[in-house]
């Protein structure tokens, strides 16, 4: 599986920072190394010119039994290699092991190797196959031969190989060190932003869609020297408006809410009074003319469809405003009853279904609001489907909630519409047509009398089946 980078700033900049060290220290390591090789070679390259072949001219002569006549190997290094080439053969070849000489044999890879090495007084790394690595410089003999002296590489390899583990030792402790400061380091630095970011969290979490916001504090870490204290005072510019923004739109919300409750309350007087007085004239038993009795009924229905929309305005500016409702135990399932009895007695032509546990199913709320929302959707089911249409009231209950359903097997809600069904004034027919009777308000009072309840209601609707569902907490 691929390994991602670090998505956190924290994370990137401790990884930053001990990439960077990785880095300095390799440079740091391989410039040492090359050093110490360079340095190291050097020195041998002076002990090869200094030795001036003197061991590989003792090879010249042939070893005998008597002392006199061997190899001169006085001041030769331990493990020292040389040999003899006359034409470009090698004549003879040995090394000096403890403090005397040893023939060596070699092989026809190792006569070539030694035939290749460029006769300038100069050093020359090969391998040889029965000693190693060697270091090796070729000089001119008295003998129109070319003598051959080299010194082991190995001591060489070694030490560097050590240093090499000390490095690594050395830097990986480093690293690691660095990383855990660099990381508590990085933690301390970004410890302001982190406040900004539970500020920017805090005010994220507050319900800013409606009513009244109380807005945190202003962040104390605006030090503009700082990229984090010009973020802070940005943040604390940009929260400053959006408070004054939303304290503009409560004050226009009241304004407009006590409007509404205030024109509703004044509004039902006249109303009143106009109904009664149509009513009152449809009773008169003279001879009414035929206009003026029909111009009678439509000021009584009229009059009817204003009372029901001040009513409806009045009760949403009351649930707007907050104002308790009544807690008491209700009975959902009888109140659903009665409420399919009213829709089935208004409209007949639609059948009615029940999905009903069997046993009561109660909440605590306002019985006379409940009842309210729950015949809005059966109204709104009758009033938007056609007859013969199948409109189901479901109740079912778990551990946390309790729903009602009110589905149905009509055409469906436009999808120009679903969106904002919940609104106030919002109507499927776009030509707002008024023969219904309806106020454009009834969804709008559902939403909001389960709202006060603390539920919620949605819509999932398509074409053959819609459903309303409220949820209820336990």
């Amino acid at each position: 599986m691929r390994r991602l980078p670090p998505r956190t700033l924290r994370g990137q900049l401790t990884a930053g920072l001990v990439i960077l060290l990785a880095v300095a220290c390799l440079a740091v390591g391989v410039t040492t190394d090359l050093a110490l090789r360079g340095f190291l070679m050097g020195r041998l390259d002076e002990q090869l010119t200094a030795s001036g072949g003197r061991f590989a001219a003792s090879l010249e002569h042939e070893a005998e039994p008597d002392a006199d006549n061997r190899p001169d190997t006085r001041g030769q290094a331990e493990s020292t290699f040389g040999a003899r080439l006359l034409n470009g053969t090698v004549t003879a070849a040995g090394v000096v092991d403890d403090a005397t000489d040893r023939s060596l044999q070699l092989n026809d890879d190792d006569r070539r190797v030694l035939a290749r090495i460029p006769v300038d007084g100069n050093g020359h790394s090969i391998r040889l196959s029965g000693l190693g690595k060697y270091r090796v410089t070729a000089v001119d003999g008295d003998d129109q031969d070319v003598l051959i002296t080299g010194l082991p590489l190995h001591p060489l390899e070694e030490t560097v190989h050590r240093l090499e583990a000390v490095e690594t030792v050395v830097f990986g402790a480093a690293l690691l060190a660095t990383a855990i400061a660099g990381a508590l380091w990085v933690s301390m630095s970004l410890r302001p932003l982190r406040r900004v970011t539970a500020h920017a969290a805090e005010v994220a979490a507050l319900p800013l869609a409606s009513g009244e916001v109380a807005m945190p504090g202003p962040l104390p870490d605006t030090d503009p020297r700082t990229e984090v204290g010009q973020v802070g005072t940005a943040l604390n510019h940009m929260l400053g408006h959006v408070e004054d923004a939303l304290t503009r739109r409560q004050a226009s919300e009241e304004r407009l809410r006590h409007f509404a409750a205030d024109a509703s309350h004044e509004l039902r007087t006249p109303v009143a009074n106009i109904r009664g007085h149509a009513e009152l004239a449809l009773r008169h038993n003279g001879p009414v003319p035929d206009d003026v009795h029909h111009a009678l009924e439509r000021i009584d229905s009229e009059s009817q469809r204003m009372t029901r929309l001040v009513d409806d305005l009045l009760l949403l500016a009351r649930l707007d405003a907050g104002r308790p409702l009544d807690h008491e135990s209700v009975d959902l399932t009888l109140l659903i009853l009665n409420a399919t009895d009213d829709a089935r007695a208004a409209s007949p032509d639609h059948h009615w279904l029940l999905d009903l546990p069997e046993e009561p199913v109660t909440i605590t709320g306002d019985s006379h609001r409940l009842q309210q929302a729950i015949g809005n959707l059966l109204a709104n089911a009758r009033t938007h489907t056609p007859p013969g249409t199948d409109v189901t009231i479901a109740l079912t209950t778990d551990r946390s909630s309790v729903r009602v359903n009110v589905s149905d097997n009509g055409p469906g809600i436009p999808e120009e519409v679903k969106a904002e069904v919940f609104e106030r004034f919002v109507r499927a027919d776009h030509t707002r047509s008024r023969s219904t009777g309806s106020t454009g308000l009834g969804l709008a009072i559902v939403h909001a009398v389960i709202t006060a309840h603390g539920g919620t209601a949605t819509v999932t609707s398509r074409p053959g089946h819609t459903i309303f569902r409220l949820t209820f907490p336990c």
